[in-house]
């Protein structure tokens, strides 16, 4: 019985006759959701990939035609959901630069602390994912330890475990709860201490060397070429990152370092990840000591909604509550690009306004969607049991491909 694809690819057509045609995806554990690898082999080499996002049918872009602009916040959330609150920030400063808004000094901290917060947490789930998939279990658990404290953690401060929907139009959704930042510090020793151990039991580590080092090796131009940002293109060599070089929020008051790679490989996408994560604990608590009083939170009736007790008081805040919850907020006609260092690499949203209640347009620069464009290239001329570690190391998620 012949087998055909799901996805009609030219592989199936065009390839050599003395060669076989495989289907890594979309149902197999390590493809992480809809993604489809389909590879020609010679044998164990993979000698052309043709690589398929597939649909989740979530039409994030289309959607957000037809809501007002805070309620597009949950869908960004599950753009990235291993850092929801990098896109929530993101997209919320599209916005912000449409209105004119300026944040609070408070707000602009916190927003970074986040930031960098739930960088931690995306890489950790990176590596941890790409090392079990590679057979490390120990690893794995150690850093799932970490990620879960931290999850926990944000649970606290925004009442979701995942999802946080936290970000305001002009500021954050409340304040931090009392004891939060002391939590902090002790998930960040936490973090430190089982971060060295996954440093000691994998930087020399002679079948995770196997596996990752040399392998899916490319240089800074080609990644380039393909519009690889983020950990990615870092490994190449090249410091290439939107904090330094467009600083925004409170970046340009940080004192951090770029880690970048040297060959491009599996290992130094690895190892990138492990050396932001100091970086980004070392952030966190820089911004704990910048962190200033004061509101986190603008006061500008065009986008944020009266007190309570006022609303049941007064007719004009009753009204005005009323017009931002069903009209939502009036951002002036025009259009904005705005781009942020998620954990993936550059997330950018594209806002178009017509001056009413909802966006004309938005369009998302998701990381992942951008990197799929170009793996088959570092797959190609590889072992077919080296596509396994080459897809984990690209961080790829599925609700940042399908929008």
């Amino acid at each position: 019985m012949e087998f055909r694809s799901p996805v009609s690819s030219p592989l199936e057509t065009t390839a050599d006759p003395n060669n076989v045609v495989v289907n890594i995806g979309p149902s197999h554990p390590a493809t992480h959701g809809t993604i489809q690898i389909i590879a020609e082999l010679d044998g164990e080499t993979v000698k052309r990939a043709d690589i398929h996002c597939g649909y989740l049918h979530r039409g994030f872009e289309k959607e957000a035609e037809a809501h007002p602009y805070h309620n597009i916040i949950p869908y960004t959330d599950r753009l990235n959901y291993c850092s929801a609150l990098n896109n929530n920030f993101a997209y919320a400063a599209a916005v912000e630069s449409l209105l004119g808004i300026e944040l609070t000094p408070r707000c602009i901290v916190l927003r970074t602390l986040l930031a960098e917060y739930n960088r931690i947490a995306d890489h950790v789930t990176c590596v941890a994912a790409s090392v079990m998939e590679m057979g490390g279990m120990t690893a794995f658990l150690y850093l799932m330890t970490v990620r879960d404290y931290i999850f926990e953690h944000l649970n606290h401060l925004t009442g979701a475990r995942l999802t946080y929907s936290f970000v305001r139009i002009g500021g954050l959704a409340r304040d931090l709860p009392d004891g939060w930042l002391e939590r902090l510090e002790e998930i960040l020793q936490f973090t430190e201490e089982y971060v060295e151990r996954i440093h000691g039991m994998l930087d020399r580590n002679g079948i995770f060397l196997g596996r990752t080092r040399d392998v899916a090796a490319m240089s800074t131009a080609h990644a380039l070429h393909w519009g690889y940002t983020g950990p990615i293109l870092r490994s190449t060599g090249l410091a290439m990152d939107l904090r330094k070089d467009q600083p925004y929020l409170a970046y340009a008051e940080l004192d951090f370092d770029v880690p970048v790679g040297i060959k491009g490989d599996n290992y130094d996408r690895y190892y990138v990840r492990m050396c932001e994560i100091d970086e980004s604990i070392s952030m966190v608590r820089q911004c704990v000591k910048l962190l200033p009083g004061g509101p986190v939170t603008v006061k500008d009736p065009r986008v944020v909604l009266p007190e309570k007790q006022l609303v049941y008081k007064q007719i004009e805040a009753l009204i005005h509550h009323f017009k931002l919850v069903t009209e939502g907020v009036q951002v002036p006609a025009g259009e904005v690009y705005v781009a942020q260092e998620a954990p993936n690499g550059e997330l950018g949203f594209y806002c178009v306004s017509d001056g009413s209640g909802r966006p004309a347009k938005l369009h998302v620069r998701a990381p992942s969607f951008v990197h799929m464009g170009g793996m088959h290239t570092l797959l190609e001329g590889y072992d077919v049991s080296d596509i396994v570690p080459t897809f984990g190391s690209m961080n790829m998620v599925g609700g940042e491909c399908d929008r």
